[in-house]
């Protein structure tokens, strides 16, 4: 008896071992703003087999879109990116054009809100309140001293911290100050392409980062210093440490307030129509967006198509991931639009047959 019983858990653990290694490996990086959220923390959502490398936006897009691995310091496949920047017309166009015929289908989801919240340092001040078009002022150049900008005597020299590389939270920035100042900026990922007159130099006092982790602690390791930042990055629901922005916080209530107005797509097919643009709301915190995924509808994969249907069930669920999305400072997707992803792309409720791997769709195609 005791010989069968050692055999048999012997056959069970192998069987769960031979499981594990047959587990598909899903590739993916991107956006750096939400990277906390994504992998590496102990709330993180990503499922333990999806790897995710933080490189910014522009990176992550370029690693998904041609599928070069080497972005993301791996090898084989790229099946999916995270993205603050959203897909444009042109580069969806390419891709389909390259890879439509053998990968199937791109998709574009919102993943959670965010805010794009303004760290500073200065004496003196502990409840910073700034407008849009000094926030345009400010990351324009325009102003260069503390005291111009808040009508005092002060001639502290004005600090930016910027992101240096292509990143979806300059984007979502920029989206907003070419609303309020066309003439300062331009919506663009790459902070001195955005910051008209594109490729100009910068003060010589500002200084770029690559990352979103050393956007706060630069800033507040000099008297001066004002930056942008995802709200992981730093306490955004602390006037002391970010400012308002019109006299507003960016806290999640806010943020949710300032996308309610985003109307669901009318054609679901249409990746743009997932990615809703609210560049200078009429209520709550006026720098706000969504963070984007980007995944293949077809995978040659079956457990990769598996997985990947598998986290769209559970975190377009409700409550699905509130939890950790609110603990990171972020705020979630309305249910009206949860239940849209849920219904196009894991269950085909709407018969439009854009769910993952649809066998009508997809058949002998898909990201391999």
């Amino acid at each position: 008896m005791f010989k069968r019983t050692l055999i048999a858990a012997s056959l069970t653990i192998a069987a769960l071992s031979c499981a594990q290694a047959m587990a598909a490996n899903v590739t993916g990086g991107g956006a750096t703003l939400p990277a906390a959220l994504y992998k590496g923390s102990a709330n993180s959502i990503l499922p333990a087999n999806f790897s995710y490398l933080g490189t910014g936006s522009g990176t992550g897009k370029s690693a998904f879109l041609t599928n070069n691995s080497a972005l993301f310091n791996t090898t084989g496949t790229v099946h999916f990116a995270g993205s603050d920047s959203i897909l444009s017309a042109s580069e969806i166009s390419t891709y389909n054009g390259a890879f439509g015929a053998s990968y199937g289908p791109l998709i574009q989801l919102p993943s959670v809100a965010t805010s794009v919240a303004i760290p500073y340092k200065k004496t003196g001040q502990t409840a910073l309140n700034l407008t849009s078009a000094q926030l345009c002022d400010v990351f324009s150049g325009t102003v260069t001293k503390w005291g111009p900008l808040l009508g005092t005597s002060d001639n502290t020299d004005i600090r930016v911290v910027y992101r240096n590389v292509s990143s979806g939270t300059t984007e979502i920035l920029s989206r907003h100050l070419a609303s309020i100042c066309p003439t300062k900026f331009t919506v663009n990922s790459t902070f001195t392409n955005a910051r008209l007159p594109a490729g100009s130099a910068l003060p010589s006092n500002w200084v770029g980062v690559a990352d979103t982790s050393a956007v706060a602690s630069t800033v507040n390791a000099v008297d001066g210093s004002i930056g942008y930042v995802g709200p992981d990055g730093v306490n955004a629901s602390s006037n002391a440490v970010v400012a308002r922005v019109n006299g507003v916080q960016p806290t999640t209530a806010n943020v949710t307030a300032a996308l309610s107005t985003a109307p669901l797509p009318t054609a679901p097919a249409n990746p743009a129509q997932w990615a809703p643009v609210v560049a200078n709301p009429s209520t709550g915190y006026p720098i706000s967006a969504y963070t984007n995924f980007i995944f293949g509808q077809c995978y040659k994969d079956a457990n990769v198509a598996a997985d990947v249907k598998a986290f769209l069930t559970q975190h377009y669920s409700v409550p699905g991931n509130t939890v950790a999305t609110v603990a990171h400072g972020f705020s979630v997707v309305p249910t009206n639009w949860k239940n849209a992803v849920t219904a196009n792309f894991v269950t085909n409720s709407t018969g439009n047959k854009l769910d993952i791997n649809n066998a009508s769709v997809c058949n002998t195609i898909g990201r391999p």
